[in-house]
């Protein structure tokens, strides 16, 4: 042990230093976070451990802490990049739902409203005298906007007239703009006329421009040739049985149809008919306890005059035994069915 001389040291004490082992030493000097001389000398004495940071340890959490913000910059990078794709493409994405978030074209249109206004411009439209040319114009003051010619393009001469007319479509554009599409009956032709209709905010209407005739709904082929594949002994079977049915069908017998039918009720035609006969059945083939038919039937509308009508029914028929019920009873689909 060597004491050092306190000379110029001021108020400092002398300090006993014991010179340490060569190993301590090197050990000591190759700590890089080892504090130099004045650091290691506190307030608390100058103890040497109390001057030092902790070692490995403090190195532990300077790394967690970088580490925690390259991952908050990477997260703001991505939402920045991504926020701005998906507002572009907002708008041609589905929704959960299947459908576009878009709304749908026409859109807020009084679509009835606007088929209603146009049926009734259409009825005056059409119908025009030159005897009472100013009782159309009168009446065509309703419809159309202010300053428009009065016969809206008739020339005042001649005559027309139409038995029916009725509102086919309507082609809505958008909130305010549509078509009506009306198909009109005269006596010997079908028309089809577009009339224009503008709708305000407040929903008022008017007919907007001139209307257009079209060429009329042109007759569709039916597809294939009705019933292929035919139960000609259902068919046999069941022709006595409906007989018996739609006579009491005509008639309205509830307490006599109920035994006809699988306990569904079935109101009958209440007498506005007398039953003539049961024309064909038409039963494809199929399961044995089930089957859905086809009969033509005639009739004689009451007060007809004698006159008769064919007209083809749709039954669901079900067997309990050896005995077929009606189950349902409506209108026929099947193209051909007779």
């Amino acid at each position: 042990m060597a004491r050092r001389s306190a000379v110029g040291r001021g108020r400092d004490t002398a300090v006993v230093e014991e010179t340490a082992a060569p190993g301590r030493a090197l050990a000591a000097s190759a700590d890089p976070w080892d504090l130099p001389e004045r650091g290691r000398r506190g307030s608390g004495g100058g103890s040497r451990g109390g001057g030092r940071w902790g070692g490995s340890g403090g190195r532990w959490w300077v790394w967690v802490g970088r580490a925690v913000l390259w991952a908050l910059i990477l997260v703001i990078l991505v939402n920045g990049i991504r926020a701005p794709f998906e507002r572009f493409t907002a708008d041609d994405t589905p929704s959960a739902g299947g459908t576009e978030s878009k709304a749908p074209k026409g859109a807020g249109f009084p679509t009835s409203a606007a088929g209603a206004f146009a049926l009734q411009f259409a009825n005056v439209y059409l119908n025009f005298d030159q005897k009472t040319a100013p009782a159309r114009e009168a009446q065509l003051r309703t419809f159309l906007p202010d300053g428009a010619d009065a016969q809206y393009g008739w020339n005042g001469v001649g005559k027309m007239q139409v038995q029916s007319v009725q509102v086919a479509g309507v082609d809505a554009r958008d909130a305010s703009n549509a078509t009506v599409i009306l198909l009109a009956r005269t006596a010997d032709r079908w028309l089809r006329l577009a009339v224009p209709v503008y709708a305000d905010r407040s929903g008022s209407l008017v007919v907007s421009a001139r209307p257009a005739l079209l060429p009329p709904p042109t007759k569709a082929q039916l597809p294939g040739d009705g019933v292929q594949d035919r139960d000609t002994a259902l068919e046999t079977e069941l022709q006595p049985f409906l007989s018996t049915f739609f006579t009491e069908y005509a008639n309205g017998n509830q307490a006599a149809l109920s035994r006809f039918s699988n306990g569904t009720t079935i109101a009958g035609l209440a007498r506005t008919v007398v039953f003539v006969q049961v024309k064909e059945v038409v039963a494809p083939k199929g399961p044995g306890g089930s089957r859905t038919v086809t009969a033509t039937v005639v009739w004689q509308p009451a007060g007809g005059g004698g006159g008769e009508l064919e007209q083809s029914y749709q039954l669901a028929m079900v067997k309990k035994g050896t005995t077929w019920l009606v189950q349902d009873i409506r209108g026929t689909t099947q193209p051909d069915a007779s």
